[in-house]
């Protein structure tokens, strides 16, 4: 049918520009190595950081109450689809992260799509870094609310853009707490400071540093020396904590708002009994490894070391994500097949997702990759730095 022709057009012209994209098949366990679309690989494109997704208890825990709960939660929360396990993992989220309370959702995209609508609307001023991720911009979109985007990390712009911002209802400042595509941490205890001049409110999207940084991994806010109870904090359970879900962490009287206003957490159906379960233990076993958290981050800096020695440009990332910018989507493509032709996936991170020249590898350590397997895939970039 000739309506549908531009499909084809457009899939062609990313083919041509070096961004389409494919899906690769994951035949194995999410571990620190794997089996990729038939090839055994170690694999540095995991945000699976402490390795939980596998952890005996935590898969124990989700088989059990698979037995006992079913394999789904049968209906939206507000209707058939709350049960106790939902309200443990959410007292535990709240303790971990400091707050009087926590709300679960189906996804960290659902979460911040959710809240950032619920906190400004059409009368109000959003504030986000440049660099957030695109489900916190997509939440700004539904807002409605003013947006303004202020320099990458850039107190002193978020401050001047602030001083000029007159006449709204609200203020919102929302920024990652580290950021997904540069493994940079936000200055949040900067951001606080100026939140509290201008009596703006604060939202944190800690996705990657929960179980990763902070007082027994509870986060980039605890990392930066502040207290959980004036800052709104949003979060994954599908990264260091191994499983899938988003939260949000806060006050009571925000979370009931939540319940009430959060179209994210009213339209959608629970999440099943199993993955809830798993995120409950996950957490347990999170806070009390503190040798997981440093192995990773010091598999990070042998491998930042490394890869600078050998030639590679790095970001300057503090954390478990580095970036290898190589400039052009092809480029980067091409590095990421060869990589694999020595057993190693890094996977090449193109825009919309980056800045127009700045594709890249973002190359993720776990804290259960090997000396063995370290040592493996630094081999293989040496040998594609020689070739290129």
């Amino acid at each position: 049918m000739k309506q549908y022709d531009w499909l084809q057009t457009e899939y062609a012209e990313l083919e041509k520009a070096g961004l389409a994209r494919n899906l690769r098949t994951v035949m194995s366990p999410p571990q620190n190595t794997v089996t990729l679309d038939g090839r055994y690989v170690v694999m540095l494109g995991s945000n699976n950081y402490l390795g939980l997704s596998t952890h005996p208890k935590v898969m124990s825990a989700a088989a059990n109450a698979a037995m006992v709960y079913g394999t789904g939660a049968s209906g939206s929360r507000l209707i058939s689809g709350n049960n106790t396990i939902y309200e443990t993992l959410e007292s535990n989220l709240a303790k971990t992260k400091g707050t009087e309370a926590a709300l679960v959702f189906s996804s960290g995209y659902a979460a911040n799509i959710s809240i950032i609508p619920v906190l400004a609307g059409e009368n109000d001023l959003i504030l986000s870094d440049a660099l957030n991720h695109a489900s916190i911009i997509d939440g700004c979109r539904l807002s409605r609310a003013t947006k303004k985007v202020y320099r990458h990390c850039d107190v002193e712009h978020l401050m001047t853009l602030l001083s000029e911002a007159t006449g709204f209802r609200r203020r919102l400042i929302v920024t990652d707490g580290v950021f997904s595509m540069d493994g940079d941490i936000a200055p949040l205890r900067d951001i606080y400071e100026v939140a509290t001049t201008y009596d703006a409110m604060m939202l944190v999207d800690d996705a990657h540093g929960f179980g990763v940084l902070g007082k027994s991994g509870s986060g980039t806010v605890s990392h930066c020396g502040l207290d959980g109870q004036d800052i709104i904090q949003m979060g994954t359970l599908s990264k260091a904590v191994g499983g899938m879900g988003g939260y949000v962490a806060g006050s009571q009287v925000l979370i009931e708002l939540l319940i009430n206003r959060g179209r994210g957490f009213i339209f959608t159906t629970g999440l099943p009994p199993a993955t809830l379960a798993a995120a409950n233990t996950a957490l347990n076993v999170m806070r009390s490894s503190s040798k997981l958290r440093k192995r990773l981050l010091e598999h990070a800096d042998t491998v930042k070391t490394t890869l600078t020695k050998i030639g590679y440009t790095l970001l300057p990332s503090q954390t478990q994500i580095i970036p290898v910018v190589l400039g052009e989507p092809q480029l980067a493509t091409d590095i990421t097949q060869a990589l694999l032709a020595e057993d190693v996936f890094a996977p090449a991170i193109r825009p919309p997702a980056v800045p127009t020249g700045t594709s890249r590898l973002r190359v993720t350590v776990m804290a259960t990759h090997t000396d063995r397997d370290i040592e493996h895939a630094l081999r293989g970039f040496k040998n594609v730095f020689s070739s290129f």
